[in-house]
């Protein structure tokens, strides 16, 4: 699979990750032998990159990580973690000792050292801007308990105050193809000052694979159900903040575009993969198929530039719209 340079890491990863929210049991319950068997699969299909956080399953996402890697010692495996998000969402609280004990959580976790990349996990706004927020991240790489330190945001004004940051070695944001604003700014910006984008929520929470219909029901376990309106947190993680009737409907249409050979959800990452700027995409999976699957978008043609026209004539029409409305 190819690889690219995650930004300022220096370290080069797949273009196709593995994003292991699904694994932490917060999209339903995923057992523990099913969990090893999906990174199997994504490892052996040329993954090179895991992202997780300490709050996916309340850190089992990072133990199952943790001792899949203890088993795998020949899987040359980038692991990016995330940290805030078990505490109040309060800016006081991103302080040096608060992050020394989440890195300290993290470690034993992922039963590492020294953690690969260190992301602050959706913050409140003004820790993107706070300079005693990067002096303890450098703290963090002096006393080597993380390699390197990046953000994760919700918007697209955080991402391009997090790039301005020397420190910062990558953004992860929501891109993919109803959700098209970082395309603007926020991809250029990175690639200028040799920072890496993450693309997550690929999928925007399956709507692009075309498996969903109006009358699908999700466990009441899944963020699908209980956070559909922001209930719980940010509402753009889940259905990338559109509206599930007007997703399902863009969705049917976006299926019409797919290249023979490929899938609604493999023709979803390939936009994305060939977008410029892009270091890396990390959908989830919840079976060994799925991964496979995920996986096998790296290798597909670039799509036409009929088909990303198409794609973004769909958004115009059937997106936007919505989402400018809402927020």
């Amino acid at each position: 699979m190819e690889q690219r340079t995650l930004g300022r890491t220096g370290r080069d990863v797949s273009v196709v990750g593995q994003g292991t929210w699904q694994l932490g049991g917060d999209w339903g319950e995923v057992r523990e032998t099913d969990a090893f068997a999906v990174l199997d699969a994504a490892v052996e299909s040329g993954v090179t990159f895991f992202d997780t956080a300490d709050v996916y399953g309340d850190g089992r996402s990072e133990q199952l990580i943790g001792r899949y890697r203890k088993d795998r010692p020949d899987a040359d495996i980038l692991v990016a973690t995330k940290m805030g998000r078990r505490a109040d969402q309060i800016p006081e609280n991103y302080v040096l000792d608060n992050f020394r004990a989440w890195n300290d959580r993290s470690r034993t976790n992922l039963g590492v050292d020294t953690l690969d990349l260190v992301q602050l996990h959706c913050p409140p706004t003004s820790v993107y801007s706070s300079d005693a927020v990067y002096d303890a991240l450098d703290t963090l790489v002096a006393e080597q308990r993380i390699a390197a330190y990046a953000v994760s945001v919700e918007t697209c004004a955080e991402a391009l105050t997090a790039i301005a940051r020397p420190g910062v070695a990558s953004v992860q944001i929501i891109l993919n193809p109803f959700r098209l604003k970082p395309l603007d700014e926020v991809l250029p910006r990175a690639a200028e000052a040799g920072v890496g984008i993450i693309a997550r929520v690929p999928l925007a929470s399956g709507l692009l694979s075309g498996k969903y219909t109006a009358d699908t029901v999700f466990a009441p376990e899944d963020h699908r159900t209980y956070n559909r309106h922001g209930e719980a947190f940010d509402q753009g993680e889940t259905f990338s903040g559109v509206d599930y009737a007007t997703g399902v409907a863009a969705a049917a249409e976006f299926a019409g575009l797919v290249p023979e050979g490929a899938t609604p959800a493999q023709t979803a990452l390939r936009w994305i993969i060939q977008q410029p700027g892009v270091t890396s995409v990390i959908p989830g999976a919840r079976s060994v198929d799925q991964a496979r699957d995920n996986a096998a978008a790296a290798a597909l043609p670039p799509l036409p530039q009929s088909t990303l026209d198409a794609i973004g004539e769909l958004y115009d029409r059937r997106i936007r719209a919505e989402v400018h409305a809402r927020w």
